[in-house]
């Protein structure tokens, strides 16, 4: 592969997970592992006129972090977390702007004001685990520009953040780019955001570029099919097709022909499942030494889920989505309320009574790498609850049906000898999904499920669990920060915030005619792609 990054200018390298972008970056930094960084003799990596390939250790060390710095993709794991914000940003500037620690002190309060972070003289003091997603990559990205770098690389710095967050991270490194003067080489898997961002786009698949041009060339007119697809895939807020298109749509002979649109809202007729009265759920934090206070995490929320419905809850992170999941499925208690469950209240219970009502009512989390059991084969991840349930005579029942729900979610029946580590983050999510069917549910809840898969990916997630509802009459509780995605899949949209109901009504209603200021604001910060009104004048 061949491309360049003109100077001043940003440059989106985007595809799948798998499709090379993450490798790229590092071979760029030289960060690839011995056994996995042989490079053809032919090849160059030229930077200011410098081939990266001959350089020795040490003026590579000198290199990074001063004329190249990298965003890494996920804070929490990039940075230490035995050291202060304040002692990481000191760090870079006392090894590569040769300043005095206190000078690197207050220009490290200095870096993170400019990046956005509120109170930075008692931010400075914070350990990464004290802040939030949002807030820890601000972080990154001040001890990436700290010593002002020619070069800044990007890579997926948005993914998983609510959408209000991304757009703020995003605007940062545009307005930062432009005050520095950096080139940019942004890496992700949305299209739609890369519309908003970047200057040129590099679209790559398999490790080989498949396509390069203006953001306005990529966006007007594609000329490969997988560009075509990768526009396609994702949800969009104009339309709602019955089934998303997935990259297959559009690599077959014939390519892909969009299907007629779905119908969404709830109807007066519709049967109600659980409905959720005056629910409350406080939290101890602990304040000093001795000292406590309650945290209100979930304020009086009601809502109704009907049978074969979804409803989709949004908001951002802190507003308490998460929180409702968890305490009707009991894994929080509830501080008050009820949830009715055909009648019946499920927070009233005893642990011995909900123990039947588990099975009916079950929880899909977002995190597919930390729910799924590391030392479990597929086979005994899906026989275990049917094991606890007593669902199934014996153990060669249990594994036909347990290779039944694998075929369901389209994974091969020899998947069943696998453990979860020999699959992709959405073939993991499909095996959660068949883990909950296994008990043949009536409502499952969907914790951000779809929130880090490619969009794809994401798109053969959201057609299966389309599927699965129109064959079983499953209804769905989504939680989600992805309007995109809600919008699809919603019939009826709940929008949280500081933990209460700020709005509520069906899909098309709520984004054709939000009332509330905090609902315009989330649907605002939507990535919309390239536009002409985004063009340059």
């Amino acid at each position: 592969m061949s491309f360049d990054i003109p100077a001043h200018r940003t440059v989106a390298l985007v595809g799948e997970s798998g499709s090379g972008k993450s490798v790229t970056s590092m071979a760029i930094m030289q960060l690839l592992p011995p056994q996995s960084s042989e490079i053809d003799p032919a090849s160059e990596l030229r930077f200011d006129g410098r081939d990266l390939l001959k350089l020795s250790s040490a003026e590579l060390r000198r290199l990074r972090g001063k004329e190249v710095a990298m965003i890494f993709q996920e804070p929490m794991s990039s940075l230490n977390p035995v050291f202060t914000v304040g002692e990481q940003i000191v760090e870079t500037l006392t090894l590569h702007a040769g300043l005095s620690r206190g000078a690197a002190w207050k220009r490290a309060v200095e870096l993170l004001r400019e990046v956005g972070l509120p109170e930075p003289e008692k931010r400075v003091k914070s350990y990464p685990h004290e802040l939030s997603g949002g807030q820890q990559q601000r972080v990154m990205i001040a001890i990436a520009i700290a010593c002002e770098p020619k070069l800044l690389i990007a890579d997926e710095p948005t993914t998983a953040l609510d959408v209000t967050i991304q757009k703020q991270i995003l605007q940062l490194i545009a307005d930062l780019q432009k005050k520095h003067g950096m080139s940019v080489l942004f890496i992700t898997h949305d299209l739609g955001v890369v519309g908003e961002f970047a200057d040129e786009v590099i679209v790559m698949r398999h490790g080989v570029i498949r396509e390069q041009g203006t953001v306005r060339q990529i966006f007007e007119n594609p000329q490969d099919a997988y560009t075509k697809a990768l526009l396609s895939c994702r949800p969009h807020l104009d339309r709602r097709p019955e089934r998303l298109a997935v990259i297959d749509d559009f690599l077959q002979p014939g390519g892909y022909v969009e299907p007629a649109e779905r119908k969404r809202g709830y109807a007066a007729d519709d049967e109600t499942v659980l409905d959720v009265q005056g629910l409350c759920k406080s939290f101890d934090i602990r304040e000093g030494l001795f000292g406590k206070r309650q945290f209100h995490a979930v304020q009086d929320v009601s809502f109704k889920l009907a049978r074969g419905k979804t409803l989709g809850i949004v908001g951002e992170s802190g507003s308490g989505k998460t929180t409702v999941g968890l305490t009707l499925v009991r894994l929080h208690q509830a501080t008050a309320g009820k949830a009715l469950f055909h009648g019946q209240d499920l927070i009233g219970m005893s642990a011995k009574e909900f123990h039947a009502y588990k099975k009916r009512i079950q929880i899909i989390f977002q995190n597919p790498y930390a729910s799924l059991n590391p030392r479990f084969t597929v086979e005994q991840i899906l026989t275990e609850p049917m094991l606890l349930h007593g669902i199934g005579q014996d153990a060669g029942q249990r594994r036909k049906l347990a290779q039944d729900l694998l075929d369901k979610v389209g994974l091969p029946a020899g998947a069943l000898a696998k453990y979860p580590h020999e699959f992709s983050g959405g073939q993991r999510q499909r095996i959660a999904i068949a883990r909950c069917l296994t008990l043949k549910p009536e409502v499952l809840i969907c914790d951000e499920s779809v929130s880090a898969l490619d969009v794809s990916v994401q798109a053969q997630v959201l057609n299966l669990l389309q599927d699965l509802q129109d064959e079983y009459k499953l209804s769905y509780l989504f939680i989600s920060h992805d309007l995109a995605v809600v919008k699809h899949i919603s019939d009826q949209v709940l929008v949280m915030n500081k933990g209460r109901v700020v709005e509520q009504a069906d899909a098309d209603v709520i984004y054709r005619e939000p009332r509330d200021g905090y609902t315009k604001k989330l649907l605002g910060a939507i990535p919309q792609g390239w536009s002409p009104a985004l063009a340059p004048a």
